[in-house]
Order: structure tokens, then sequence, then C-alpha cells
């Protein structure tokens, strides 16, 4: 069963092909060097795992920081727990000291941690002492190494350490991304009603596009509602990727609909006690407007025109009267 590798697996739900492993965490790749404990993270990671792996007791570690927006409670978590039950932990966990004596605080390894709270024991740990910024750089590195998160959990994870705090760089360099990337996801992720996404998962393969086209339709309708009743009419086991796609096209026929049912007018014949037609009243929501056809009724025709700017006058006069609108 696969292993969630940090927090910022913001739905639980890693991709198939995720393994437990008993080889180390890939090298990450090469980067420019940045200064203090925060360059050394990228540049040692191999050497790190080997040399400071520690088993610590599941209760010692405190799960703050910027953790997932769903519990830690799923069924992959339950498959996990089996796995390390029955072939142990294979990937370590990173953890820094706390302020408290004998206690530390996750940096990444939630699900894992989550698991063998389950199982019972102690958990392998990587023990380093990183300031905040180092600390999210790793959680980030790691997610992206390990996991390759979606475009939508990114979004997420930039708009939590925006709203935490953290500077321009530090984000950049814990998800890999320019300013500008940072920019494209943060402006969806700022359109989108909030629940939405929780509702529809991490929607591997849909992109910045996509989600940038469902957040626009927020403008003229209720995605929120709209994506509980598409939800609700799926399997339970329907891919988070193809709920999107079902949200998206309930979404857009919704959009479709109601821009038609706005435009769509009333026309009536207006007629008089001998059936004869005096004109048409046609009404949308944007217009009234009447018709009177001179061709049929020239000098009726020819005496609304000498009279029409009064008689719209007097009507609004007594509207405003009635209303109380003229106080």
């Amino acid at each position: 069963m696969g292993a969630s590798l940090m927090a910022r697996n913001i739905f639980n739900q890693p991709p198939k092909d995720e393994k437990e492993s008993a080889a180390p965490s890939p090298t990450p790749p090469k980067a420019a060097k940045l200064p203090g404990s925060v360059g050394g993270l990228r540049d040692s990671l191999r050497e790190i795992t080997a040399n400071s792996i520690r088993d610590i007791e599941p209760d010692q570690i405190d799960m703050d920081g910027l953790r997932d927006r769903l519990v830690l409670e799923d069924s992959s978590i339950d498959e996990l727990a089996e796995s390390i039950r029955k072939h142990g932990q294979q990937v370590p966990i990173m953890v820094r000291p706390s302020a408290q004596p004998d206690r530390y605080r996750i940096i990444y390894g939630r699900r894992r941690l989550a698991a063998i709270r389950m199982v019972g024991g102690t958990v392998k740990a990587i023990v380093r002492s990183l300031d905040d910024d180092a600390s999210l750089i790793a959680q980030g590195q790691e997610n992206n190494l390990r996991l390759d998160p979606s475009f939508i959990e990114k979004s997420l994870f930039i708009k939590e350490m925006q709203e935490s705090g953290y500077k321009p760089n530090v984000i950049q360099d814990a998800l890999g991304l320019t300013r500008q990337g940072v920019s494209n996801h943060r402006v969806v992720i700022e359109q989108l009603p909030e629940g939405l996404v929780q509702l529809i998962g991490p929607a591997h393969g849909i992109g910045r596009r996509q989600w940038g086209d469902l957040a626009a339709l927020s403008k003229k309708i209720d995605l929120v509602n709209t994506a509980k009743e598409v939800i609700a009419a799926l399997p339970d086991d329907t891919p988070s990727a193809d709920k999107f796609q079902a949200v998206y096209s309930a979404c857009s026929n919704k959009a479709r609909s109601d821009k038609k049912q706005a435009n769509r007018s009333l026309t009536s014949v207006v007629k008089d006690g001998d059936g004869s037609s005096v004109g048409t009243l046609t009404v949308d929501q944007k217009t009234i407007a009447i018709k009177i056809t001179k061709k049929d009724n020239p000098e009726f025709g020819q005496w609304i025109e000498e009279r029409a700017e009064a008689a719209l006058l007097k009507l609004f006069e007594q509207w405003r009267n009635e209303s109380g609108s003229g106080s």
C-alpha cells in the first residue's frame, strides 16, 4: 500500500504506484545553493538519512505546522498500517526538536506516523534542527519528490503558506516554482469557493486551465451545491479527476441553461374589445418594450408618437406616488 510522505498530500490519496520501499528516497535534483540550513538541506539529504535515524515513541511527536486539510483517517491509512505491521517501516519520517524536552515536531511523514500509532511501537525518524523556513522547504521538497502533487494541491499549499506569513522565496523553494508559477496557482485558488476542492479531491492531471475554467463559473452558478449533487450520484470509488470532469460538465451545462433562461423574452399581443391588435408588449430580464406598427394603424401610431414621452412620464410619476419612492 502506498505511503504518503508529508502533510501536503491534502487529500490523503497518494498515487496508486506509490509504495513503501526499502530503498532510500530519491536524491533531490541539484539546485542553486541557498544560504544556511536551507541550502544544506538540498545537498545532503542522503547523508542525513543514513546518519541520523532514531527510534522515537510516537507520543513524543507533535503534529503541528501546516498539516492536511482533511483528517488523517481513511482506508489508505488502515492499509498502510497493515503494510507496516507485516514489513516494518521502510521509510523514515522527519522531525525537529521541540522547545519542550524530549519532544519533537513533525516536518513530514504524517501518514506514516498515524499508521504507526495504530500499529504500536516506535517510529523511525530523521531528527534535524531546522528553522520554520527550512522545515517548510523540506516538507515541500519531500512531497514533490515522492508524491507529484496535483495543481490544486500545490495551490492550496501555497495559499496556506502565504496566509501563515512565509516569504515568497521560501514558498518558491518549497515547491520548485518561479514567482509567476506561484502567482498562477494563487489566482485560481482565490476564485474557487470554500469547500469545492475538498469535495472533488486532488484531481491529478487536471491543470490550471481546467481549474480556472471551473473557477470562472463561480460568478454564474452555485458551484458547491452543484458539485454536491453531482458527486452524491457518483460511485464512492470514483477517481477525483473523474469527479472534476463530472462537476465541470454539470456546472457548464447549468450556466448555459441559466443564460438561456435569462435571455428568454415573453411577447404578448395587446388587443382591443373587438379583438383587433393594438400593439405588442415584450418583456425580458433587461427591458420592457411596447411596439406599435404604424402600417396597421397609422393614425394611432402618430397619436402615440406625439404623446409617448408625456405618457411615460405620467406613468412614472404615478408609480412613484403609489410606491412612496418620491419621498
